[in-house]
């Protein structure tokens, strides 16, 4: 679990299977695909998947942020701060977004923050992602 700030706000966000669930749910795709697909783009196959049987070690600072998918970017976050709060009344999608005034998504701490979540609780064995960020 991590905690993000959006605005003035803090969000906690959980890798889960929980999150899996309602990305597909709400999005009709799968959260996995799409993460890797946007992961490809902006870092290459080669960074991402690494050589052999070598771990990948995908440093944010390297990547390409013309790649990135922005509102992908906030499905993933709005599927992983529903996973957290599972149990209590969550809002849809479109109301959970609008409930912001500011969004900032190329704040290195929210990018860093959830591809570090989603790395570590999705992809346990796989890809280690550094906190290390151009500021």
């Amino acid at each position: 679990m991590r905690e993000i700030r959006i605005g003035s706000r803090e969000v906690r966000v959980r890798a889960t299977p929980l999150a899996l669930l309602f990305y597909k749910q709400e999005f009709k795709a799968d959260l996995l695909g799409d993460l890797m697909k946007m992961l490809q783009g902006m870092v290459g196959a080669q960074s991402l998947f690494g050589k052999g049987n070598a771990s990948p070690n995908l440093d944010v600072q390297n990547i390409d942020l013309g790649q990135l998918d922005t509102v992908m970017l906030i499905q993933l976050i709005w599927a992983m701060a529903k996973a957290d709060s599972y149990g209590k009344q969550f809002p849809s999608f479109v109301e959970w977004v609008a409930s912001f005034e500011t969004f900032d998504l190329f704040d290195s701490g929210i990018l860093s923050a959830v591809m570090e979540e989603a790395a570590e609780g999705f992809f346990r064995s796989g890809a280690k992602i550094s906190a290390q960020i151009a500021r």
